[in-house]
């Protein structure tokens, strides 16, 4: 999952911005402008029962630091949850209730699922008994997103959670064996060509529809707008896509990729609107996203440190108002009788290729 709030948590636990020798807060963004944990005081789990090694997506060592932190993952909660595209969940539905049932009902994976947000927010919205599978590398997360997962689907249903402790890749349909559904909230644009394409072979060869929800669409609107609007957009998206990163393309990639593996493909709007009501998610993703941009381009650190003081003061004020764009995307793999739609189905104007010269995150 892509976020942009500072790595340090400033104002989450550690102390404001102001407290430190860097007021602005610019050093607060790590490299890859998401947000890290740092000591809280707690013990971090170790693998339980119910929890079992799953496949990596990305080598790295053993003592790597989680790079999501519980406080910023729940500030984003609700205004993900808003975002999210309800009118993906109709037709959803529709293909779920055509699948044979099984011992446990659903049977859903959550990839990267950092607390478990996306089960709490889809699983009551779900009818039948399920079983989710929940997915991340963190076990820190993993505790949180068991402990507070749902009981019960929209009906009343039995709801069951089993997680799995590791990084999502080098998928095979084995992986997804049984599965009902696969999901993940703003996943796509951290990921590769080849970590996407080989993510949708793993669910269309093994049928398993995708809802795949708040990935970076490549667009934010600020009101009041500012001269330094557009560089520091421009900046951060190419921090975005730094590397092999797709970042805002992975919109495109994904759908071309499921819709050549004969997936019907659906994509919907599902933007950040952020108010007076949202003013501490709204500073924790400007610090996130102006330090991002600092780092790709450290000549704005000067007119950015303008920028983000006064950015934040408006935003303390109430009177910053903030659209950050994502997708969401809705794939129905082909029907195991041959019949499928190929094409991708847009519900909104929402362009195939996503723009990349406004500005977005997840």
């Amino acid at each position: 999952m892509r976020d942009t709030a500072p790595a340090q948590r400033p104002g989450l636990g550690t102390g404001t911005a102001a407290d430190r020798e860097d007021p602005a807060g610019l050093d607060a963004a790590p490299a890859d402008g998401c947000p890290t944990t740092d000591p809280v005081g707690l013990v971090i789990p170790g693998a339980g029962p119910g929890e079992r090694p799953t496949l990596r997506l990305r080598d790295s060592g053993p003592e790597e630091p989680s790079r999501y932190a519980p406080e910023w993952l729940e500030l984003r909660e609700g205004p993900d949850g808003a975002a999210r595209a309800d009118a993906l969940l109709e037709p959803l539905r529709v293909r779920l209730a055509e699948l044979p049932g099984g011992a446990d009902g659903l049977v859903i994976h959550d990839l990267g699922c950092g607390t478990g947000s996306m089960g709490r927010w889809l699983a009551p919205r779900l009818a039948g008994a399920q079983h989710w599978i929940l997915h991340d590398r963190d076990p820190y997360l993993l505790h949180f997103a068991a402990a507070a997962s749902p009981r019960a689907a929209a009906d009343g249903s039995r709801v069951t959670v089993e997680t799995r402790r590791g990084d999502v890749a080098r998928l095979t349909p084995e992986s997804f064996t049984g599965a009902s559904l696969v999901t993940a909230s703003a996943l796509l644009d951290v990921l590769t060509r080849e970590e996407v394409e080989t993510l949708v072979a793993a669910c269309t060869d093994a049928g398993s529809p995708a809802l795949l929800t708040l990935s970076v669409a490549g667009r934010v609107e600020l009101s009041p707008s500012d001269p330094l609007d557009g560089e520091i957009a421009e900046a951060f998206n190419a921090h975005q896509k730094r590397g092999d990163l797709l970042g805002p393309d992975a919109i495109t990639v994904a759908c071309e990729a499921f819709s050549a593996r004969g997936a019907t493909v659906r994509v919907h709007p599902s933007p950040w609107r952020l108010g007076a009501d949202e003013s501490a998610l709204a500073a924790q993703w400007l610090r996130g996203w102006v330090g991002a941009a600092v780092e790709q381009r450290p000549e704005l650190r000067g007119p950015a440190e303008r920028y983000l003081r006064e950015r934040l003061a408006a935003c303390a004020a109430g009177e910053l108002r903030v659209v950050v764009h994502h997708s969401d995307v809705l794939a129905l793999p082909r029907t195991t009788d041959g019949v499928h739609d190929s094409d991708l189905v847009r519900d909104s104007d929402l362009p195939v290729q996503p723009r990349t010269t406004d500005g977005a995150t997840s």
